[in-house]
């Protein structure tokens, strides 16, 4: 699959005249609790030509590939990313961290990173996950019966949401990594290991009677976590100069190179 990638960011390039810096997983796949049939959640960011920004019409600055059954492709363009990095977009937070790398060229993403700290907003990055939490939960989590493959996409944001609270940073991307350093050994961990192990082996992990002791970590947490945001009040200074510059110099850096896919 990683050479399919490959060969749809090639053509990508060359239909839309346009040069990518960084192609990542970004679902389940990169959280590391993938179904046997998982698809591939790949994003990019992209840079167009200079003359492409010296125009007076506003442009599309998204790039949408048809999802088929396997693969589902979209990227940024690199204005509209640094827009949202400058917000702490915390879906492209996590693009920057993935484990899984599809493709990454010249100097743009490595200097997202040097800088994350500065434009990190925690209450941002909380509210984002608790309503993900909420939402999830709200969804697919009632009743006696449920699809309990769903957990992950409860137990995942709520954990970002406990990392955060604790480290005051980015959190991992990995649903493993946020297991171990924030749970407790006992009873709930080992049920969430449990489950964890089926859905990566592949049970279809339908409906089934739903994990009381997940169930009530669950509510639990969400309301100590909506309490917990309202106590927040962070601001950042604005480095919309510094990310000015940074649009700048990868702008020269990828058109003044005659690097090739």
């Amino acid at each position: 699959m990683r050479e399919k990638i490959l060969e749809e960011i090639n053509r990508i390039e060359n239909q839309y005249d346009v040069k990518i810096c960084y192609a990542v997983e970004s679902g389940s796949r990169a959280w590391g609790f993938p179904s046997k049939d998982s698809d591939y959640d790949v994003r990019f960011i992209y840079v167009h030509k200079k003359e492409w920004y010296l125009s007076i019409d506003q442009k599309r600055d998204v790039i949408e590939l048809p999802i088929n059954e396997l693969l589902d492709i979209n990227g940024w363009e690199i204005r509209k990313a640094l827009r949202l990095f400058k917000k702490s977009n915390p879906p492209l937070m996590e693009w920057l961290h993935s484990g899984i790398v599809y493709y990454q060229a010249f100097s743009l993403v490595e200097k997202m990173r040097a800088i994350q700290n500065q434009v990190f907003l925690p209450q941002s990055a909380l509210h984002h996950y608790l309503n993900m939490a909420k939402g999830n939960y709200r969804d697919y989590l009632q009743g006696e019966h449920i699809k309990i493959k769903k957990y992950f996409y409860v137990l995942r944001p709520i954990l970002a949401c406990k990392w955060i609270e604790k480290y005051n940073t980015v959190p991992p991307n990995k649903f493993q990594e946020l297991v171990k350093d924030l749970l407790e050994e006992g009873q709930l961990k080992d049920e969430i290991n449990t489950l964890l192990v089926r859905k990566i082996k592949g049970d279809e992990l339908n409906l089934e009677p739903k994990v009381t002791a997940i169930n009530e970590f669950i509510e639990k947490e969400i309301k100590r976590i909506e309490v917990y945001t309202k106590t927040l009040s962070v601001s950042k200074e604005d480095i919309t100069p510094l990310l000015d510059e940074l649009f700048r110099e990868i702008l020269e850096e990828v058109w003044s190179s005659s690097y090739k896919l």
